[in-house]
């Protein structure tokens, strides 16, 4: 019987359509749009200013904290100006605007095909290179990766799992990496194991990859403490504590990090960041999304340099279909909608996800009939139907009691809805209002 969570779960059409499309280079953009802030934590610092000449991999803004992450050029070519510019979030964010000349590389980056599988660099090297090179959590939360290596004190990894389950429908970026770098995403699995100082890592992949699930297990055999655990197709088998709990039948408390219960979980896309950087020396300067929809003429993969327009990516995948409604950032379960196609991807940008007209419309509220169903399906054991309630009420007190901070945004709960109830955007906003009182009280 295959592994799962332990409660709640959903199983929305999987839609992969771009599962056979393998990764292609996208063209370089004439301008590129690199927002300072990419990450969770503090926006990293301008260091670089109007006129300034940068090459591909060079330093432009620095983390400005512990929880932040470096930025860097992800062409040549001379800085037009640091200014405000809207970002997929909606909002105006400060970004470095470079007009590309040419793609001329910092001499240090290694950018040869040649696997390196002996790792040289010490636990702290590692964490500093990882650091160094801006890396961040590729699945979506953009969490910096080195903070994620450095164990607190008091406490103890055993085991390290990577989350190479891409439980979003749709999307099917880290498909296509496990397939064709999948050496290089287990020599980054021994890196990160080496700096968390584990003998054990754990890939959970769902079982709709059988191919990916074949590939990483014939090739983990020259790799020692790394196993493949093939997963039954469950959404959200992709949300950290699920995935512990499928993988290694530990629940991590409510309010905790996954630590608590020993384990640390990064992405199978950031293993491969972790490789590049540490054996090649390359920054976080592209990364691999999927461009997808069911009217799309090529849903294909595409590895692009931070700071491209969306229109770019989309234009290689053959145009906007004229029936498109919406285009989102990331899968149809938790991505969110952009506001426009000029606004740039980023280290976030895992997929774009262009719907139909006739699949964006909102249907009509109806009144709670009390069925249950959200609450059933949640993987947190949180009942939605009240969390909504409490939150349309401003009752933040009762919020906090009944774990409004503990839901992962799935959006199961809405999902599932008989009545069509909005009830994730209630939570959202309550959740919000709730972490900002708890922020402000401590």
């Amino acid at each position: 019987m295959l592994k799962t969570f332990s409660i709640g779960g959903i199983h929305p059409a999987e839609n992969k359509l771009s599962a056979e499309s393998a990764i292609q280079a996208l063209p370089i953009p004439q301008m590129v749009s690199i927002p300072i802030s990419q990450h969770i934590g503090a926006p990293a610092t301008p260091i670089v200013k109007k006129g300034d000449e940068v090459k591909v991999g060079q330093l432009i803004a620095k983390s400005s904290g512990f929880v932040s992450a470096n930025i860097h050029s992800s062409v040549s070519g001379t800085v037009f100006k640091v200014d405000d510019i809207l970002d997929a979030s909606g909002f105006r964010r400060t970004s470095i605007i470079i007009k590309v000349d040419g793609d001329e590389w910092l001499e240090h980056i290694d950018r040869s095909e040649e696997l390196v599988k002996d790792i040289k660099a010490s636990k702290e090297e590692i964490i500093k290179q990882v650091g160094d090179a801006g890396i961040v959590g590729l699945g979506g939360a953009t969490f910096p990766a080195h903070v994620k290596l450095s164990v607190p004190p008091g406490k103890t990894a055993e085991v390290l799992i990577i989350n190479a389950v891409e439980c979003e429908p749709y999307l099917t970026s880290d498909h296509r990496i496990m397939l064709e770098k999948g050496d290089e995403v287990l020599v980054g699995t021994q890196i990160l194991m080496k700096a968390l100082e584990v003998n054990k890592a754990i890939i959970g992949i769902e079982n709709n990859k059988p191919d990916a699930i074949a590939h990483l297990t014939k090739l983990a055999a020259n790799y020692n403490g790394i196993e493949i655990c093939p997963l039954k197709t469950q959404y959200p088998q992709g949300g950290e504590k699920q995935l512990i709990s499928a993988t290694i039948k530990r629940e991590v408390p409510s309010g905790a990090l996954p630590i608590e219960v020993g384990a640390v979980v990064q992405n199978v896309g950031t293993a491969y960041a972790v490789y590049e950087a540490v054996q090649k020396n390359k920054p976080l300067i592209e990364r691999v999304a999927t461009v997808t929809g069911k009217s799309l003429k090529n849903p294909s993969n595409w590895m692009f340099r931070i700071g491209t327009p969306v229109k770019d990516i989309i234009e290689a995948a053959g145009g906007m279909p004229e029936d498109t409604g919406k285009i989102v950032g990331g899968g149809p379960m938790m991505g969110k909608a952009l506001s426009s196609v000029d606004v740039p991807l980023t280290k976030g940008s895992s997929g774009l996800l262009l719907l139909p007209r006739e699949e964006t419309a909102r249907k009509a509220t109806k009144a709670c009939i009390r069925c249950g169903k959200c609450v059933s399906v949640c993987p947190m054991g949180l009942e939605p139907y009240l969390l909504m309630v409490c939150a349309d009420k401003k009752d933040y007190e009762r919020l906090e009691k009944d774990a409004v901070m503990d839901c992962i945004e799935c959006g199961s709960c809405s999902f599932t809805c008989p009545a069509h109830r909005p009830l994730l955007d209630y939570i959202r906003l309550g959740k919000g209002k709730v972490g900002q009182i708890m922020r402000a009280r401590k």
